[in-house]
This record gives structure tokens, C-alpha cells and sequence, in this order.
């Protein structure tokens, strides 16, 4: 692989499975959308991306498909992927003349050969000149300023990062496919079970965001939703607690607990009394829940810390590597001595 010197025009891609995030050099975040896109079925062309299309999910005429074409932080819709991310990458240079630049993009550390192929293939058909792959947790670490001995866990939508980042490097990395589209379908569904009510996944993820906690808070909080009524089809409101999202989600919240004290056993025993000094650092959109750096701290006996704006970690990290050139060939050489 060669290396280069970026330009002023090339861009970091968070490609998230809920949300894509575009940072260009020197310009900082220029783009932040939800990861959807609405297609005509017909001719194929793209109707709406981003926050339009997310407000047409579950509300198409049939002629029309809204669609999120990432699950569990891989493509999972090519064809709609290429669309989405080409209409993204036409937007940026519409606004800032960028012409086919550079792309440095975030993948999950537990993403196969296969799937790095077709986000290659996807960016480049999309119009970008040259392609990069950096891990979503070293981009995390990266964007959350992390260089020393320090776990970083990244809660995306689709999947559960995490990473012991030491010198620049991950020494140890885990991914998990429970992230933040799981606690949805765990509120749809238990809202489904409990209240015998159909909500939609936008619906849940608002649940989620609102009142979402991975502990009981000190002051139950209450929300009305609306949905449809499983026994007559007709729409009703409902009222759900913080308590019950909390039982709602508990299962998925285990799991990434399980999967951070599971790194952290297996994190080399020189580097623990860093990691018991500096703590654990939280990024991504999950990393807002609620209590989840209390109960991550309860769990595991080490102080846990959220990121500062926290959605925004892997992208800063892919615009950091658009800055540093060392920085870039250090990540890409150890990740592919690990693979």
C-alpha cells in the first residue's frame, strides 16, 4: 500500500449505521445525517437522504422503498448504500468544490474482508479517488485525544466497539453487533409484549433517547407515545417510565457490559494499572444513555468517562488522520499486523 500527503479536499467518513458524519480538512464537520435514503423503486433515483428520508421510513407509497442500508455497522444494501453515500459526497462538493477527493472512512474492528471490499468498492463508485479504512475505535480514541493506555468503547448504531488504544496502536479490540438498533427493537418489542401496542423504530429510538437508562434513575421519568393498538388496529397513546425502558433493554445492556470486562480480562497485564489510572472512555451515541458509565464503572471498578460530544468521535478521529500523515501509516500497519 502507498502512502500519501492529503490535500485540503479530502474528507473523513464516520459511515455509520444510523448516522453518517463527513469531516473535511480544515473545515472540521461539514455534514451530520441520519444513515437513510428513500429511492424510487421504479427509476431507481434517489428520492431523499438523510433527515428527510428518515421522516418517510414506514410512511412510503409502494413506488417509493426508505430504507438504512448499514445494519450492525456493515452494508448491508449496496446499491443503496452507493446512492446514499454518492448524493452525500455530491453535497460536500457542491458546497465546498472538493472535485474526487481522498476518503478516510471509519469500519468496525470486527468487520470480514468481504464487507472491507464493498465499502471500498461503494465509497469509490460514489466518486471518491483513493480509499482508507481506519477501525471505528481507533477513530473513537483518536477523536476523543486518547494516546496512552486507555480502553475506549465506542456504541454505535449498529454495533459495540471496544478497543485498549496504547502509543497510538490497539493492543486488544472487541465487536459486538448490540448496539444502539438493538435497544430499539428491545423497546418495540417490549412495548409490543407489555402494552400490547405496534410502535415504529423511530418511535423507539425517540423512547431511547428521551428516557433511556442502562440503571434506575433517581426520579422515575414518564413519556406519553402513540402507536397502533394490537387488538382493534386503531391509534392509541400510552404512557411508559424510564424503569421500563430500563427492563426493556436490560438483556442488551448485559451484553456490552460483558464484552468490556471480557477486553479488559484479556488486556496485558502491564498496561492494567494505566487502564485502572486513566479509566474508560465512552463514545458513540450509546454512550448517552443514561447511567451507562455508572453501571460500566459498578461493573467494572474503574472510573468510566463520556467523550466530549461523543456522536461526533469516530469522524473527528477520521479528520485528525486527514492531518497526520505518521498517524495514519501507524494505524493502518498495526491493524493489519493484528489481522
Amino acid at each position: 500500500m502507498k502512502f500519501f500527503t492529503f490535500g485540503s479536499k479530502d474528507i473523513g467518513i464516520d459511515l455509520g449505521t444510523a448516522n453518517i458524519l463527513v469531516t473535511l480538512k480544515g473545515k472540521g464537520i461539514v455534514l451530520k445525517e441520519p444513515s437513510v435514503v428513500a429511492i424510487d423503486r421504479k427509476s431507481g433515483n434517489i428520492m431523499a437522504t438523510g433527515n428527510e428520508a428518515k421522516e418517510m421510513l414506514g410512511r412510503t407509497p409502494e413506488q417509493i422503498k426508505a430504507v438504512r442500508p448499514l445494519k450492525d455497522g456493515v452494508i448491508a444494501d449496496f446499491t443503496a448504500t452507493q446512492l446514499m453515500l454518492k448524493n452525500i459526497i455530491g453535497k460536500v462538493e457542491k458546497r465546498y468544490s472538493i472535485g474526487r477527493p481522498r476518503v478516510v472512512v471509519g469500519v468496525p474492528s470486527g468487520i470480514t474482508e468481504v464487507e472491507e471490499r464493498a465499502v471500498e468498492e461503494s465509497v469509490m463508485q460514489a466518486g471518491a479517488k483513493e480509499v482508507y479504512l481506519i477501525e471505528e475505535p481507533m477513530a473513537a480514541a483518536i477523536g476523543a485525544s486518547l494516546d496512552v493506555a486507555e480502553p475506549s468503547v465506542d456504541i454505535g448504531g449498529g454495533t459495540t466497539e471496544v478497543a485498549v488504544i496504547s502509543l497510538g496502536g490497539i493492543v486488544l479490540s472487541h465487536s459486538l453487533r448490540v448496539a444502539g438498533d438493538e435497544l430499539d427493537e428491545d423497546i418495540v418489542n417490549y412495548v409490543k409484549r407489555e402494552m400490547n401496542l405496534a410502535i415504529g423504530e423511530t418511535t423507539a429510538e425517540q423512547i431511547k433517547i428521551q428516557i433511556g437508562c442502562a440503571m434506575p434513575l433517581m426520579t422515575d421519568i414518564e413519556i406519553e407515545v402513540r402507536g397502533r393498538d394490537l387488538t382493534d388496529g386503531l391509534p392509541r397513546n400510552v404512557k411508559i417510565k424510564s424503569s421500563q425502558v430500563e427492563e426493556a433493554i436490560r438483556e442488551s445492556i448485559s451484553k456490552i457490559v460483558d464484552i468490556v470486562k471480557s477486553t479488559l480480562e484479556k488486556t496485558p497485564p502491564e498496561l492494567s494499572s494505566d487502564i485502572m489510572q486513566k479509566g474508560i472512555v465512552l463514545a458513540g451515541g450509546g454512550a448517552l444513555i443514561k447511567n451507562l458509565d455508572k453501571l460500566l464503572s459498578i461493573e467494572t471498578g474503574m472510573p468510566v468517562y463520556i467523550a466530549d460530544e461523543p456522536l461526533d468521535c469516530v469522524v473527528r478521529g477520521t479528520g485528525k488522520t486527514l492531518e497526520d500523515l505518521e498517524r495514519l501509516k501507524t494505524v493502518l500497519i498495526n491493524a493489519r499486523k493484528r489481522r
